[in-house]
């Protein structure tokens, strides 16, 4: 029985025993025959406190790691490349991170060649983007896009759907960081297409949290009827375009129907060019002036398709 007892001061001084194993040793102690079943017995408790004091070791390891300062050398990685599914263009993603528990940080380097994209998505708890080479492009559906240079920091916020890449004529790198929820990082959806990549930018000088949407009001009527312009200005574009409840994208397109099917020209003229800047192709408005023509009839179709001619001959 010596061993047995070794074994059990070892356990008892690691102060790892668990419930219901030192029942097992009292019982083997107990056996002094030397038949069979007394020697399986023993083996068999033997075994059950070693794999214990095993455990006990891992425990300790693991809390020891988590405790120590952890660096992924540059170039330790091999760069692997962006998905085809959810990238356009040549991507290479290399030193990606995680963090061990009770952390969720998740991120990656991601480098884009020129016209290169991510598709549509959006993060569960956000996203943040730091750009550390050449210029890029992000966007959120709905808004213009915007221009992103090396040293700017982006925030995306959680369930936005948005893409990110390069410029046309640029390369450019960022580092992406997001937190995991429930396991969960992103939520791919469908690609950015060369329409919706090729539109214009968010004018120079506007800020994101401003709006893009033009007031032109004060311009037409402000010097004759001041307070329709001021209503205009800050009910219907300051109030109602900038509720989040439908993206301006959204918005544009029920406006731009709606003037089609009024058979309203001159209101229509402004607001395809606001549709365009607020992310819609010329693709799709041209679609929708054909869709509408089933229900609001064809010459009010052809007048619109007019309006949008003069309007994206003008761009």
């Amino acid at each position: 029985m010596p061993h047995i007892v070794q074994f059990e001061d070892r356990l008892a001084g690691s102060g790892d025993t668990p419930r219901g194993l030192n029942a097992a040793i009292e019982r083997i102690k107990e056996q002094e025959d030397t038949t069979a079943e007394g020697t399986t017995m023993r083996i068999l408790a033997a075994i059950a406190i070693s794999l214990c004091m095993l455990a006990s070791g891992a425990r300790s390891q693991t809390s020891k790691d988590q405790e120590m300062i952890s660096i992924t050398r540059s170039g330790s990685q091999p760069p692997r490349p962006g998905p085809a599914d959810n990238f356009t263009g040549s991507v290479r993603i290399d030193s990606s991170f995680q963090a061990n528990a009770p952390a969720r940080m998740y991120g990656a380097r991601v480098a884009f060649e020129p016209g290169a994209r991510t598709a549509w998505h959006t993060h569960p708890s956000g996203q943040i983007l730091i750009v550390t080479t050449g210029t890029g492009r992000v966007q959120r559906w709905g808004d213009p896009m915007d221009e992103i240079l090396q040293g700017d920091v982006v925030w995306i916020p959680p369930g936005q759907k948005h893409w990110h890449g390069a410029a046309p004529n640029s390369s450019m790198v960022h580092i992406a960081i997001a937190e995991q929820i429930d396991g969960k990082t992103v939520d791919w959806m469908e690609k950015v297409s060369d329409a919706q990549y090729g539109a214009p930018l968010r004018a120079q000088g506007a800020s994101p949290d401003a709006g893009a949407q033009p007031k032109p009001s004060q311009r037409a009527i402000g010097d004759f009827a001041p307070k329709l312009a001021e209503l205009t200005d800050n009910v219907l574009y300051g109030d109602v375009w900038e509720r989040p409840e439908l993206s301006k994208r959204d918005r544009s397109l029920a406006t731009v129907a709606a003037l089609i099917a009024l058979n309203r020209p001159d209101q229509l003229r402004s607001h395809l060019a606001i549709a365009r800047q607020n992310g819609v192709t010329q693709e799709e408005l041209i679609e929708t002036i054909t869709h509408l023509a089933f229900y609001a009839g064809w010459p009010n179709a052809v007048t619109a398709i007019g309006v949008a001619r003069e309007v994206f001959e003008k761009k």
